[in-house]
């Protein structure tokens, strides 16, 4: 499992769950989720118990700490590679960009992980 595919489970699910949900029919193929808001992210996300002692909106540290997943520049690289961006320096800049990229990987695909991103 990957660190993006750790964070989305932390926030909506595991991925049982997930193949539960998006099981296909025969009669309708298989079932996806609508991409979803940023601010619906943000809103299950402010429901995780800690959330209002941490600055998860901005900060990818506080984001992986909210969801127990070690915030060392080891895997935010690992999770800079999974999200396209191989030049990943750990400077304030990357970890701005990475937050972003974060959230709205998770809105676009609806709170479901894509296959391309499952480590």
């Amino acid at each position: 499992m990957g660190i993006f595919s750790s964070i989305k489970g932390a926030i909506f699910g595991s991925d049982e769950e997930e193949k539960t949900e998006a099981k296909p029919t025969a009669t309708t193929g298989p079932k996806e989720r609508a991409a979803i808001t940023t601010e619906e992210v943000e809103q299950r996300i402010a429901n995780i118990p800690g959330a209002d002692g941490l600055n998860w909106k901005s900060s990818i540290v506080d984001l992986m700490k909210l969801v127990k997943i070690d915030p060392s520049y080891e895997n935010r690289k690992e999770l800079a590679q999974e999200m396209g961006n191989a030049s990943y320096s750990g400077s304030a800049e990357d970890n701005i960009k990475l937050h972003a990229d974060v959230m709205a990987a998770i809105g676009k695909a609806g709170g479901i992980v894509p296959d391309d991103m499952k480590g």
